[in-house]
């Protein structure tokens, strides 16, 4: 029993140390300091990429859509701002403040801004499609 709390401890321990060596970790960013890119039209996004997933802070436009799509990446949707009607699957529900939808990988999914939007998306893994913009 003991043993095994060790093992893990030590484990978690030399994995924090790695990455407290690592010198390219930022401590802050500063959010509006990002550049701003449209990805689709009405749809701008700042990205944040970690090693293992990517944050997606998006202003939407509204009556902006987006086409149904799959990926093959875990995606978590939070409406920050305003109404977003999002279709996931074959079931559509709007989407407000404080609302959040996890959609499963490569599971369709599409929507429109019903008012102007502010979006947060968390993909896992990273989105490399997003690292090149």
């Amino acid at each position: 029993g003991n043993i095994f709390f060790l093992a893990m401890n030590l484990r978690g321990y030399l994995k924090w140390k790695k990455i407290k060596n690592k010198k390219n970790i930022k401590k802050m960013i500063q959010l509006d300091s990002l550049p701003q890119t449209e990805v689709k039209e009405g749809f701008n996004a700042r990205f944040v990429h970690t090693e293992n997933m990517t944050l997606g802070y998006w202003d939407v436009v509204e009556g902006a859509t987006l086409p149904m799509h799959s990926h093959f990446h875990e995606q978590v949707t939070q409406v920050l701002e305003g109404k977003f009607e999002l279709t996931v699957g074959e079931k559509t529900l709007v989407y407000e403040v404080g609302q959040i939808v996890v959609i499963p990988p490569n599971v369709p999914h599409g929507g429109k801004a019903l008012t102007d939007c502010k979006l947060f998306d968390i993909f896992c893994p990273v989105r490399e499609d997003y690292q090149i913009l």
